[in-house]
């Protein structure tokens, strides 16, 4: 049986909306509104949704970089928000994060070689004297040759710099990645270099990731299970082939249709959702989806769907599933 590595429970962030002297009491975006997960170790559990959806807000907050507004965060069986300067120390080793654009995360200022153990030095994972040795063996890794450990970020394209993020949080030997939009900002043809050094590396280290995108395309060549996000809430959850096999709710189904077939002869009937996403400031009453979705009556306005388990490890949020 599988261990959890990471429980996360009805996690809630919210921002106020306002501020000053004019600010109303209770005025608050709703970036995730409930949210509730398991990862297990050695899995790759992606998160999908529309910008804005609270994708990248989950991401930082369960590695407390944002406070928590209520719910639980465990991560071996610890909470992260309860836990001393000295164990929240030790976190910071075993997860890391990787950002959707990797020249805005690294130092312009700083080699590439010192960029990449900067965080094992200070860590006191190896001596300044092995810092060296430990960061070309990590490059090498990562697909980056030896000559580039002296150079600059600048002097680097988009796919390698994404590299260097990646040999950064490689170098610390974590057991736990959150990969927000981690290729988003890349070619396709490098964009899947990068995927693929992504599976190699949780193949060959037993990583666990979450992989945060808007793209179903993208996770599912590396996801083994996948949680569709719509204005701060999960709609739905289920292993990747039962997803894309069986997907079940309106929004689900939606995304889906906007996935490319590789075959040209295939034909998908496209599902267009009309409107916009709704303000987090002001969600709609009862299902968040309702005002775009084909199938919402009168019971979606008057009250939220329940989230439920439909069999096998698949969750919806549907009155009518």
């Amino acid at each position: 049986m599988s261990e959890a590595l990471l429980e996360v429970q009805n996690l809630k962030k919210y921002y106020s909306s306002s501020k000053g002297m004019f600010r109303k009491f209770g005025d608050s975006v709703k970036a995730v509104d409930g949210v509730s997960f398991t990862i297990e170790k050695g899995e790759v559990f992606g998160l999908v949704g529309e910008s804005g959806s609270g994708k990248s807000t989950i991401g930082k907050t369960i590695l407390r970089l944002h406070d928590k507004t209520n719910g639980e965060v465990m991560f071996k069986g610890k909470d992260v928000f309860s836990l001393s300067k000295k164990e929240l120390r030790n976190l910071r080793v075993q997860t890391q994060l990787v950002f959707q654009d990797p020249f805005s995360s690294l130092n312009p200022r700083l080699r590439v070689g010192d960029a990449i153990g900067e965080a094992m030095v200070e860590h006191g994972l190896v001596s300044k004297w092995e810092v060296r040795e430990r960061v070309l063996e990590v490059m090498e890794k990562c697909g980056l040759s030896p000559f580039h450990i002296d150079r600059y970020p600048h002097e680097f394209s988009g796919g390698q710099r994404q590299r260097i993020v990646i040999a950064r949080a490689m170098a610390i030997n974590p057991e736990f990645i959150v990969m927000d939009e981690p290729v988003a900002a890349l070619d396709v043809s490098i964009q899947a270099q990068i995927i693929n050094l992504f599976s190699d590396l949780q193949r060959e280290n037993g990583l666990s990731y979450l992989f945060i995108s808007h793209d179903l395309s993208v996770v599912e060549h590396l996801c083994t299970k996948i949680a569709i996000m719509y204005l701060g809430n999960i709609v739905e959850l289920a292993p990747k082939e039962e997803l894309f096999d069986h997907p079940l709710h309106p929004y689900t189904k939606a995304l889906l249709s906007a996935v490319p077939i590789p075959d040209p002869t295939a034909k998908r009937e496209r599902i267009i959702l009309k409107g916009d996403i709704p303000s987090p400031i002001n969600p709609p009453s009862g299902c968040k989806f309702r005002t775009r979705c084909p199938m919402a009556t009168d019971l979606c306005v008057k009250k939220a769907p329940d989230y439920r388990d439909t069999g096998g490890g698949h969750f919806v949020a549907c009155h009518y599933i």
